[in-house]
């Protein structure tokens, strides 16, 4: 007992402070994308053909990145003159799909829930997570949450395994018809009034399996979302970042 207490005091206070301090990254990771410039003149929107996932478009001699869309690929293919890379911001989950079209500029970052549903969940939240076809990264990201480096619980936010006892839903991997029903029975058996939560780019808009017959294209045919994370995987403290400004605490 005496070695447990000394290793216990050795290794100290693991639970990270966010959100009273910013985290700190590996050097790897990618954030809010960077355009550096304009389209050149004559580019021919080579970018739309070049983005393997559809995210990428040249609207009025501007780039559009859907992130909703966007698997944030190291060295993106998509733009042939090298004007999109990523930054450090790891603040991506917004309330609206369209807010994830980001052509640079000010990032609409999630708005609080209405004062209604606020009232009930700000302090508590329980969800229900749903791999409907998820590759497991989204998956992992969100499991690691539990761990005492995050600590989920200290916000008052907890995943359940019942659906009966669940404020929301968090939803990852593209919809594929054969979790389609699983995912509609999860919905309707949670308790009123409930959220949606859509978890990376596959949850959002079927991810690299867009245009497979087999998936839906994202969560929104299927369900109202009231929290898009976009990421492939989002880090955890994209995840994170995100509940906390649906429950208005950032």
């Amino acid at each position: 007992m005496l070695q447990i207490i000394r290793e216990r005091w050795r290794q100290g206070f693991k639970t990270g402070k966010f959100p009273k301090e910013e985290p700190i990254l590996p050097p790897r990771f990618r954030g809010l994308p960077n355009f550096s410039e304009d389209c050149p003149s004559g580019c021919g929107k080579a970018c739309e053909t070049r983005c393997p996932f559809s995210a990428c478009r040249q609207v009025d001699g501007r780039l559009v990145l859907d992130l909703g869309r966007c698997l944030f690929c190291a060295d993106c293919p998509a733009c042939p003159h090298g004007r999109i890379t990523f930054g450090r911001d790891y603040r991506l989950a917004v309330r609206k799909r369209e807010d994830l079209l980001y052509s640079g500029g000010e990032y609409p970052l999630a708005q609080p829930l209405e004062p209604a549903r606020l009232k009930l969940f700000g302090r508590s939240l329980k969800l229900r997570q749903v791999s409907a076809g998820g590759c497991n990264g989204c998956e992992a990201d969100c499991n690691v949450l539990g761990t005492l480096v995050f600590d989920l619980g200290r916000f008052g936010i907890q995943f359940v395994a019942s659906p009966r006892h669940a404020d929301g839903l968090l939803l990852t991997g593209p919809v594929t018809e054969n979790m389609r029903g699983a995912v509609l029975d999860t919905y309707e058996a949670m308790p009123a009034p409930k959220i949606v939560i859509a978890t990376g780019a596959c949850g959002i808009n079927g991810g690299p399996f867009l245009h497979s017959s087999e998936v839906s294209r994202g969560d929104d045919p299927v369900l109202p979302v009231d929290l898009y994370i976009p990421g492939c995987p989002p880090h955890p403290y994209t995840i994170l970042d995100g509940l906390l400004r649906l429950l208005g605490r950032r």
